[in-house]
């Protein structure tokens, strides 16, 4: 089992759509859902860094900078997204899943320790990438046939609500400038 370094962080809708989240460990991020790509989320911080978030399918979550370097992250449910090859764990304090998901930890429930199996891929060539954009694509297709509302998509990010493929992707249904409250943490 590996423990890695756990950072929360909460999110705050702003008036104009964005989102402001803040780390406990003092970054703070400006983000926005790309409209054109509902999968896509442009942010900068408080420290002159840039780039996006995109969500490709099995819950992996593509980091790309302003310099062109990628890093992977992935949700692994109850509001946490594990980034840095397992050694850094962002948990969403804003959502239900988070917040449940550190009531359990805090109860020392196992089930929520990290596996070798949920650690993000240190690398995808570009053939891997779209087949899970495709993967993701399609889950879409076949899940939008009920309701596309949907609750909040624990993602980061973020980790889905019960930790279903399903509860992540909800969120991502919802049209137009709604914001889960746990995009790609």
């Amino acid at each position: 089992m590996i423990r890695p370094e756990e950072i929360g962080y909460s999110d705050e809708l702003l008036a104009d759509g964005s989102v402001h989240r803040r780390y406990e460990d003092g970054r703070e991020e400006w983000r926005r859902r790309d409209p054109s790509q509902p999968r896509l989320v442009r942010w900068h911080d408080n420290r002159n860094a840039s780039g996006t978030d995109e969500l490709l399918g099995d819950r992996i979550v593509k980091r790309t900078l302003a310099d062109g370097s990628v890093t992977y992250a992935r949700d692994i449910g109850y509001g946490r997204t594990l980034w840095a090859g397992g050694e850094r764990v962002m948990v969403n304090r804003t959502s239900f899943g988070g917040r449940m998901g550190a009531m359990l930890t805090g109860l020392g429930v196992a089930g929520l320790a990290i596996t070798a199996s949920q650690l993000p891929p240190a690398s995808l060539s570009p053939e891997e990438e779209e087949a899970l954009r495709q993967q993701a694509q399609s889950q879409t297709s076949s899940s939008s046939g009920g309701d596309a509302g949907g609750g909040g998509a624990d993602g980061t990010g973020t980790g889905g609500e019960g930790g279903s493929g399903d509860d992540w992707e909800a969120g991502w249904h919802d049209q137009q400038d709604a914001w889960s409250d746990d995009d790609f943490g």
